[in-house]
């Protein structure tokens, strides 16, 4: 199993119990692969925080829930996206993630699609602050036209 990909420790215990359920030997074996270090969650949650940074363009906050849902013991998570985010910057990661988003983005931008990246955004583990900055501060999106839609009946 560890030659197709790697696994956290808790999660390839999980997956050894169910494939090979009521056998006293996974614990056994779990305990042997990190003696001899084939299993670390340390080491697994940086190589795979920095590949989700790098190549997938994920914001630290996605970057945790994916390592929490790996079962990455917590006490190493924290570590493991600092050092992820010491070689790629986030400011740019967002900015390359909103020109990629707006090239698929179909024209004209109404508010509605604006609301919709930045959901897709947040969803990507970017914080809302970080994100209405960017937007902000690109003249192509400040130009967005407010849809004024008022029920009938109502005073102004």
């Amino acid at each position: 199993m560890l030659s197709r990909r790697p696994y956290s420790v808790a999660e390839l215990r999980r997956a050894l119990e169910k494939k090979f359920p009521d056998s006293p030997g996974v614990e056994e074996a779990v305990v042997r692969l990190r003696q001899l270090g084939y299993l670390d969650d340390a080491r697994f949650a940086e190589a795979y925080a920095s590949t989700l940074a790098r190549v997938r363009n994920y914001g630290r906050h996605r970057i945790r829930r994916e390592l929490k849902s790996k079962l990455v013991d917590y006490r190493v998570i924290d570590q493991a996206v600092e050092n992820a985010f010491r070689s790629v910057d986030e400011c740019e990661l967002l900015e390359r993630t909103v020109d990629k988003k707006l090239r698929t983005l179909r024209k004209p931008l109404t508010r509605a699609r604006l609301a919709s990246l930045c959901q897709s955004l947040i969803r990507r583990g970017f914080r809302a602050d970080d994100i209405m900055r960017v937007i902000r501060s690109r003249s192509d999106l400040n130009n967005v036209p407010y849809e004024i839609s008022t029920a009938e009946g109502e005073e102004d």
